[in-house]
């Protein structure tokens, strides 16, 4: 297996940039199936793993890595990009929308056929959690479509393991009431979103 992540992640804080490559290597699908299970979009997604990446060595002298993984840590920085792409998209729209005849033009880069079925699908469990609180959603998208256990989620979003519990607990019944199958459709031994993707 290598080097810990702790021990990478002293070299990061060094300077050494192939400790944070063998770090991408080692977590970026993972930040990537997050990313994806957020947008929908698997540009954005992509666009989203180089933000957190770029953002750890951005940070590396100032963080002390608390725990064996530096996963957790880096879905935290994945959510807080996201949610700032989304603001931006908005704000975006919305300035499109006050120029007279402007129109969003859809893009076209991503057209390959896997990835839009992929996109597609993951869009389709993103449209079942809207009636989530966003508190809600984040860990809906951490646990049950991404597969962290509750303590890596609470320490990517920075909120107690109560809270991470009772917030599964709630968008599970809210789920079911909604769409029964969503949950049920993923087997024990995988994530929703890993069912989609094999």
């Amino acid at each position: 297996m290598g080097e810990q992540d702790d021990e990478l992640w002293k070299r990061c804080v060094d300077g050494d940039s192939g400790a944070l490559g063998v770090l991408f290597d080692r977590h970026s699908d993972a930040v990537f199936r997050y990313c994806l299970s957020r947008t929908g979009s698997w540009h954005d997604a992509e666009e989203l793993v180089s933000i957190t990446f770029l953002e750890a060595w951005r940070q590396r002298r100032g963080l002390t890595l608390q725990r064996d993984s530096l996963l957790p840590w880096l879905l935290g920085v994945a959510t807080n990009a996201a949610r700032n792409k989304a603001r931006s998209i908005r704000r975006h729209e919305q300035f499109l929308g006050r120029l007279p005849h402007s129109s969003v033009v859809p893009d076209h880069s991503t057209a390959v056929d896997e990835r839009m079925d992929t996109e597609r699908q993951v869009r389709e469990l993103l449209a079942r959690t809207a009636g989530l609180t966003d508190g809600e959603r984040d860990v809906t998208l951490l646990c049950l479509m991404n597969g962290l256990t509750y303590e890596e989620t609470a320490s990517s979003l920075g909120i107690r393991i109560g809270t991470v519990r009772s917030r599964v607990h709630r968008a599970k019944k809210k789920l079911r009431a909604a769409a029964p199958h969503l949950l049920d459709h993923a087997g024990d031994s995988a994530t929703i979103l890993e069912s989609r993707l094999s």
